[in-house]
């Protein structure tokens, strides 16, 4: 059991509000480059090994990298979907997070060491929980986090020491507070018997302009880096990405909301009205304005609304792991479900890319990588297929 069949309204509450209290983001210090193994040798623009480099946020950065789907056993391997498991019953996250296991949680499946041989090497500077203002240089407001410097000054060492040539950023979610809006939202379904679309989308349309301002600075911090650095802006591209859904529209969730089963059995406890408007207004309208920015600022841009159709929490087009339907990228779930007794891993990873949907992310900044460098592209996957299925249209 992952939920609280039969729990009082009190011990419901309190295992909810876990959520908020654990630190689960959704929607992330030199000793960052560890990760990506930046090099020693000082290198300049066009010398030296070439580099892809990720910034920003826990969709990036790799959490929920640990898990291969989801399974109700609590045991052992999990039915294999614990990739930290090590024997009888226990676990080391360091295996799949490495030094940044309860912290940035840089997974050894995140999206840019998921991409593919787009560069010689992968930098991956993302933290989970990271704002904004954790990518800004401190010489311009931006604050360090989790006991490391600031995003754009970990990338002047990166740059330096590579010829690096893509920089892919994922901001912009923790600044609006999805983590606050998952709680909300599930503490809705759980005890209120209310919805939390009108509340929720008041305050995002309060927030929106202000966060797309330091997404904006957020693309300044890296140019002003990189040209310190003697990049020309053509010398390299960055792609600003926008965010899947990691639940389902109400008509395509398998368990019916009338009981506790999206709770105790999916994870994903969501009235359909709210469901419906994160998967079709909430996420569109994140995207419709990061494309913006993306536009303003001349960088390209790479859609994800899609990327997990079909493949989210509760998708009836997926299955959970179990001893009959073993963990596959062709049927399992790609997101990671709410784990609200805290039985598997950590809350911080829920409703986050797991290892699948990781790869399925590297697959599509290897295709983005292949567009022009202003282009902008939507990713989707292909219906029963892993990421090698995954594909570009035309942006909406």
């Amino acid at each position: 059991m992952i939920g609280f069949r039969n729990a009082s309204k009190d011990r419901a509450r309190s295992r909810v509000r876990r959520l908020a209290g654990a630190g689960m983001v959704l929607p992330l210090a030199a000793g960052a480059l560890v990760a990506g193994s930046a090099g020693t040798s000082v290198a300049s623009p066009g010398t030296g090994p070439t580099a892809v480099v990720s910034m920003g946020d826990s969709y990036i950065s790799g959490e929920a990298g640990r898990w291969k789907g989801n399974s109700l056993t609590n045991s052992g391997n999990r039915t294999g979907t614990d990739r930290a498991w090590v024997s009888g019953n226990t676990y080391d996250p360091a295996k799949v997070y490495g030094s940044t296991a309860g912290g940035c949680h840089r997974s050894d499946s995140a999206e840019v060491k998921s991409a593919g041989a787009i560069a010689d090497v992968a930098v991956n500077l993302a933290c989970s929980g990271a704002t904004s203002e954790n990518v800004f240089r401190a010489s311009n407001g931006g604050v360090a986090y989790k006991g490391e410097a600031p995003q754009a000054d970990q990338l002047a060492t990166v740059a330096r020491a590579n010829n690096v040539k893509v920089i892919a950023l994922s901001i912009g979610g923790n600044d609006l507070g999805f983590a606050d809006i998952i709680k909300d939202c599930a503490l809705d379904f759980v005890l209120w018997n209310s919805y939390c679309y009108d509340d929720q989308q008041s305050g995002v349309d309060q927030k929106m302009d202000a966060v797309m301002a330091n997404v904006g600075k957020s693309v300044d911090e890296i140019r002003a880096v990189m040209r310190a650095a003697g990049y020309t802006d053509s010398a390299y591209r960055i792609v600003l990405q926008s965010y899947p859904s990691p639940i389902p529209r109400g008509a395509e969730n398998r368990y019916t909301q009338s009981d506790w089963s999206r709770l105790n059995t999916g994870g994903c406890p969501f009235w359909n009205r709210d469901s419906d408007w994160a998967r079709d207004s909430l996420v569109p309208q994140i995207a419709g304005r990061l494309k913006g920015v993306a536009a303003s600022k001349g960088v390209q841009f790479l859609d994800l609304r899609d990327m997990m159709q079909g493949r989210e929490v509760c998708a009836k087009a997926s299955k959970q792991v179990s001893s009959s339907a073993p963990a596959s990228a062709k049927t399992s779930e790609w997101a990671r479900w709410i784990d609200s007794s805290e039985t598997q891993g950590l809350v911080q990873e829920s409703m986050h890319p797991n290892h699948f949907g990781q790869l399925a992310l590297g697959r599509c900044l290897n295709l983005a990588v292949a567009q022009p460098t202003n282009s902008a592209s939507s990713c989707k996957n292909t219906a029963g297929a892993d990421q090698t299925g995954m594909f570009l249209t035309s942006t909406p």
